[in-house]
């Protein structure tokens, strides 16, 4: 079966990662190169000692490499500043683009929600690793009950947080609050991210709270359970740590600054906890924040490959 090649620009932790994956785990995606700008960085290194061009001079060295023309998807797994560039750079070559920063230039795509909807899209965003673990969730009680608001805290291993994480932490936020709205599809969305010192490292938790009108209990719970299980397909350590509570609001619960004035008042609050493990392909377990990442590009990148750039549906 004829392969897709790609390149992945960024050399780090999150790029490597997503390297092995391809390596591993795609019978669609071949590597065509891995693009950094530290000539000494492990990645390119890793990438050398296994065959895959590498370069360390950035999207204009990737560009002038021989088979460049064959190369039909790129993975930017740098920065959001850094991607508008790489964006622009890229553009006039007609590349399919899958942007693991919080750029958020193309659509949110969250692949067990909406990727089929973006399948023929030039430049995708996949959000924030809070926003790949918790707008599933959202998602799943939207598809029973309103939201009107969404709130997810992602709690990861202060270790797992690399230098571009800690420099995106605003456009975490930003991104993940807005990705709720738009592909969870809560009212009003809100997103917290806590780096936890602990030692030993903890395992990336996630906590969704959503304040629902109508639905019935039951039916809430089993769309959650099932979302949780389409998510595993991709990244097997992602699961409910405990069951899903739907308890009701209580009649006398200050919400105002929460959902606004007017309109219905909710009726549910239904918490889901997650706990995320990585596949430790590259990364340690404990980073199940970066791993689900790279889990969800690679199941974008497999599907993007499979439909041509402006495809129907």
């Amino acid at each position: 079966m004829s392969r897709t090649k790609v390149a992945i620009i960024g050399s780090g932790n999150i790029g490597s990662d997503l390297m092995l994956k391809v390596l591993r785990l795609s019978q669609t995606l071949e590597m065509g190169a891995m693009v950094g700008i530290d000539p000494g960085s492990d990645g390119l290194a890793r990438a050398r000692r296994l065959g895959i061009p590498a370069t360390a001079d950035g999207v204009d060295g990737l560009v002038a490499m021989p088979g460049f023309d064959e190369i039909g998807i790129v993975f930017d797994a740098t920065s959001a500043k850094a991607h508008v560039a790489n964006a622009a750079r890229l553009e006039p070559h007609g590349k399919v683009l899958v942007d693991l920063t919080p750029a958020a230039i193309g659509p949110f795509v969250v692949p067990a929600v909406n990727l089929d909807e973006h399948a023929g899209a030039r430049n995708v965003n996949m959000v924030t690793c809070g926003g790949q673990a918790t707008i599933p969730v959202v998602a799943a009680v939207s598809r029973v009950a309103r939201v009107r608001y969404a709130e997810i805290v992602a709690s990861i291993a202060s270790r797992s947080a690399g230098p571009g994480t800690r420099a995106n932490i605003d456009e975490f936020t930003e991104t993940t609050a807005r990705a709720i709205e738009v592909v969870g599809g809560a009212d009003r969305g809100k997103a917290i991210i806590v780096l936890n010192p602990a030692e030993p490292p903890m395992i990336m938790r996630d906590t969704v709270l959503c304040l629902v009108d109508g639905g019935e209990p039951d039916a809430i719970r089993a769309s959650v359970v099932g979302m949780v299980a389409e998510v595993a397909r991709y990244v097997p350590g992602y699961r409910l740590k405990q069951a899903v509570q739907v308890t009701p609001v209580p009649a006398d619960e200050p919400l105002d600054t929460l959902i606004g004035r007017g309109g219905p008042r909710p009726v549910w609050q239904v918490t889901v906890f997650l706990e995320v493990e990585g596949a430790a392909h590259y990364l340690p377990a404990y980073a199940g924040n970066l791993d689900i990442m790279t889990s969800a590009a690679l199941r974008t990148g497999e599907l993007l490959a499979a439909r041509p750039v402006g495809a129907a549906l």
